[in-house]
């Protein structure tokens, strides 16, 4: 299955009733595997693009299944090949370092391997690789806190230098949710480390609370079921606020039966968004809706293991006709964290990440020069 050397995968913890038997477990991330490139690249499916956040999605996901050599091989891919900025390209033809297809670089993309990195060191235990990727690590933060503005909020992108290399101020609250919880993880790194990062602190607590306090800061993309639910996931809202979130739009997003609107009023639900709504429901303490939910979208599941992405149930018809590793991926992270898997359950359930430091008033900090 593998040209890396790994062993057979660890499924154990990946077993979920209704969801995945272990043989299935197994087949899913053989499916993974199988699109892996021999250096490491994990693109959608083999003749598609990579991007960054997906690509460290699916690796998170060998990882939970005991992949760990496949896993590293993705981290490395990404320390090989960034950008002396601290950046990477947002889309790579096939995973091809040397073609990439979109040039912008966009801060959640960029922020995301801190999620990945401390994952893998919590699955593993490997200091070594630890020391190996906390350059990267630190870069991609330096660039992403680079776009941060005064409100807390973080640009989403820097275009691309055809394009006149400008920072796109303008922030998404999907996006800023995922890089709060990246910044935590980066956080767990330092701190693990004994290398104090204040300015990290003070970013990330600025963050929250716009997150939290601010959604003016944000563009307005509430049609997107990821605005809904991201900032619960990604660990800024929490506890009573989470619930009143969750509960405000449940009717919205939610097809019984089926899984999670993609956005509305489409009739299109998608994997992806199911999954990542689980493990929002599971930092809740709600598991019993959380497995429901994956339940609901083995009508997904492909013969070899994969995942469609989408379902279009006006028309039942399969949409788009593709099998991507990152949904395929973010199925086993919620399985792994609903059935214990500690390394997943860190770094989603966000009670054992630092918080860093709520600002002490509304008016925000100054941006980065």
């Amino acid at each position: 299955m593998t040209p890396f050397g790994q062993g057979p995968s660890s499924t154990e913890r990946l077993v979920l009733p209704g969801v995945l038997t272990a043989d299935q477990a197994a087949r899913t991330v053989a499916g993974i595997a199988a699109v892996q490139r021999p250096d490491g690249a994990i693109p959608w499916f083999r003749g598609h693009h990579l991007d960054p956040w997906d690509h460290v999605e699916a690796a998170m996901a060998l990882d939970a299944a005991g992949e760990h050599t496949r896993a590293q091989a993705a981290y490395r891919w990404l320390a090989d090949h960034q950008n002396p900025d601290g950046s990477w390209y947002a889309a790579y033809a096939d995973g091809d370092a040397d073609d990439p297809t979109d040039r912008s670089r966009e801060t959640n993309f960029v922020a995301y391997v801190a999620v990945g990195v401390w994952h893998h060191y919590l699955s593993t235990g490997d200091d070594a690789f630890l020391d190996r990727m906390w350059p990267t690590v630190f870069a991609a933060v330096e660039f992403v806190l680079r776009l941060q503005q005064p409100g807390g909020q973080i640009g989403w992108k820097r275009e691309a230098e055809e394009d006149g290399g400008r920072d796109v101020t303008d922030a998404l609250l999907t996006g800023c949710s995922s890089i709060h919880q990246a910044l935590r993880c980066a956080l767990a790194i330092a701190e693990h480390r004994e290398e104090p990062q204040p300015d990290w602190e003070l970013a990330v607590g600025l963050l929250g609370h716009a997150i939290r306090h601010h959604p003016e800061r944000f563009l307005d993309k509430g049609r997107y079921s990821m605005d809904w639910y991201y900032p619960v996931l990604g660990g800024a809202v929490t506890g009573a606020a989470a619930k009143e979130r969750i509960e405000a739009r449940w009717e919205d997003f939610v097809v019984p039966g089926l899984g999670v609107r993609c956005v509305v009023p489409n009739p299109w639900v998608t994997g992806g968004e199911s999954c990542e709504l689980a493990l929002a429901l599971w930092a809740m303490g709600e598991s019993d809706r959380a497995v429901e939910i994956l339940q609901w979208i083995q009508h997904l599941r492909a013969e070899n293991g994969l995942y469609w992405t989408g379902y279009v149930f006006e028309d039942e018809a399969v949409w788009p006709q593709e099998l991507t590793t990152w949904t395929a991926g973010s199925l086993l992270l919620a399985v792994a964290a609903l059935g214990g898997h500690d390394a997943t359950a860190t770094v989603f359930g966000g009670d054992r990440l630092p918080a860093g430091l709520e600002p002490d008033c509304t008016c925000g900090g100054p941006a980065r020069a």
